[in-house]
């Protein structure tokens, strides 16, 4: 399947350290999760290309290191 710009897809951000989960609200429509190397995934559907660079940018702004951005989305 091709995704355009304008499809959705269901992303993977993994970063370094573990999230409290008040770090839900930050970033509202994705699922924490805490790996067990000591990292935290967040998990989610995002509607298009700027709603990826919304996440990366809130990443950013939190100080927070990114490991992996994986599209789950065959």
């Amino acid at each position: 399947m091709n995704h355009s710009a304008d499809t959705s897809c269901t992303y993977e951000f993994r970063v370094s350290g573990r999230l409290e989960p008040r770090w839900a609200a930050h970033f509202e429509g994705l699922t924490l999760a805490p790996g067990i190397d000591g990292t935290t995934s967040l998990r989610g559907e995002l509607t298009d290309q700027a709603a990826l660079h919304g996440v990366l940018q809130r990443l950013r702004d939190a100080g927070l290191s990114i490991i992996a951005v994986t599209r789950l989305d065959p």
